[in-house]
Parts: structure tokens; C-alpha cells; sequence
């Protein structure tokens, strides 16, 4: 196995989930489109660094180089930090933040321990009392289903805000997500082309080939096809 990962889910309303990676070998993959962000750890050569990895609106292809680890934790959307604004951070934009020592990176002009698998939610719950942390409560309501009292054109700004994407990209990416999730279980091509709101089978590969790298037969597991 070149590349061992696994995630759990977090106790903290920030925080989408945490997740654990190390590479054997070096690898390349195909990173996929994605609307939340992360702050990945990454421990290679005796170093230890930590990243802040906006969201991905197109898949590109990605290496991994061999004996290295890596811990992220991804945030739910409306979730941000106001001084480092995610619009900056598109598509494989990182910005690694500088270290203070062996175990500490700086941030907001203070030194702070590097977070991991374990201490992750006690880690991002600092954060927030620090007030480097925040959450947009409009954009929490507005992907639950809940009206704002706000116009489309304020929604929208707090969008971009919050998570530095549209959310006609967010919802794009979503779909996407969504049927690449019905055809690995197996469900028909036609099918999935319905239940996640393509207008035709075209649309679906478009969208499929631009946010998650792939085409629908690539993702439709073999015993299926």
C-alpha cells in the first residue's frame, strides 16, 4: 500500500472531520474538487510544517512523496479565518505558515503548538475563544434550508466571505460529490444522471470530468459496467 489514510468525525460544530494520511512510496493522485478548506500537518524529512489549503474547484492531479505524514482537518463551510480570506487560497494557492520552533508555527503573531489526530477539536475550540476562528451564521442557515433575511445579493457576499466560493461552485461541486458517491455504489449511469439533477448524460460527464477527474464509467466500479 502506497498511501494508508482513515478520518473520524469531530465534536466540534466548526470542523467537518479530521483525517490521518502517511505515503510509503511516493504517489500521484487526483485531488478533487472540494468547497471546505483545511489546515493539513505535514511531517517529511525530520520537519514539521502546517498549511492552509483552500477549497479546489477543478480536480488536478496531485504527488504524494514517499515517507511522509499527514494529519488535516477539514472545516464546514461558513467557517473561516477573517485574516487569511480563502478567496486567496483557490485552487492549490496554499500558504504554509511560518515556524517558530520544532513544534510550533506562528500565527496571528503568536507561536502555537502543531495540532494533531488527537488534540484536533481542543486545538480548533482555542482557536475560536482566540477569535481567529468564526463561523458565518448566514451561510450555515442558507445550506440548511433556511431563508436569510438578507438580499441574494448580501447572501452571496457573505458567501464568498465565508468560504471564498459562490454558492452556485459550492452546490456544483456538491452534485458532483453526489453522483460520484451513486455510481461507486453501483447505480446506473441514466440513474444518476436523474437523481443528482443533470439535464443529460453529458452534462454529468462534464461535470464529473472537471470537479472530480473522471468520467462516469471511469467511476462506476467494474462488476456494475
Amino acid at each position: 500500500m502506497s498511501l494508508f489514510m482513515e478520518d473520524r468525525a469531530s465534536d466540534s460544530p466548526f470542523v467537518e472531520k479530521v483525517w490521518w494520511a502517511q505515503s510509503d512510496t511516493a504517489v500521484s493522485f487526483i485531488s478533487q474538487a472540494a468547497s471546505q478548506w483545511e489546515m493539513v500537518v505535514v511531517r517529511y524529512q525530520g520537519q514539521t510544517s502546517l498549511t492552509i489549503r483552500g477549497p479546489e474547484t477543478v480536480a488536478t492531479l496531485a504527488d504524494c512523496p514517499a515517507n511522509a505524514q499527514f494529519f488535516g482537518i477539514s472545516f464546514k463551510l461558513g467557517t473561516f479565518l477573517p485574516d487569511l480570506p480563502l478567496c486567496q487560497r483557490l485552487n492549490r494557492n496554499d500558504i504554509t505558515l511560518p515556524g517558530v520552533t520544532r513544534q510550533s508555527f506562528c500565527l496571528n503573531g503568536s507561536a502555537w503548538q502543531f495540532p494533531d489526530y488527537e488534540n484536533a477539536d481542543t486545538f480548533v475550540n482555542h482557536l475560536v475563544r482566540e477569535g481567529l476562528l468564526v463561523r458565518d451564521p448566514v451561510v450555515t442557515a442558507v445550506l440548511q434550508g433556511q431563508p436569510a433575511d438578507l438580499s441574494p445579493r448580501a447572501v452571496q457576499y457573505r458567501f464568498l466571505q465565508a468560504t471564498g466560493l459562490t454558492q452556485t461552485t459550492i452546490q456544483q461541486i456538491e452534485r458532483a460529490r453526489l453522483a460520484m458517491f451513486l455510481l461507486q455504489q453501483g447505480r446506473p449511469i441514466l440513474d444518476t444522471v436523474f437523481e443528482a439533477g443533470y439535464y443529460d448524460q453529458p452534462h454529468l460527464t462534464r461535470s464529473l470530468k472537471r470537479f472530480i477527474g473522471q468520467t462516469p464509467t471511469q467511476i462506476t466500479p467494474a462488476t456494475a459496467t
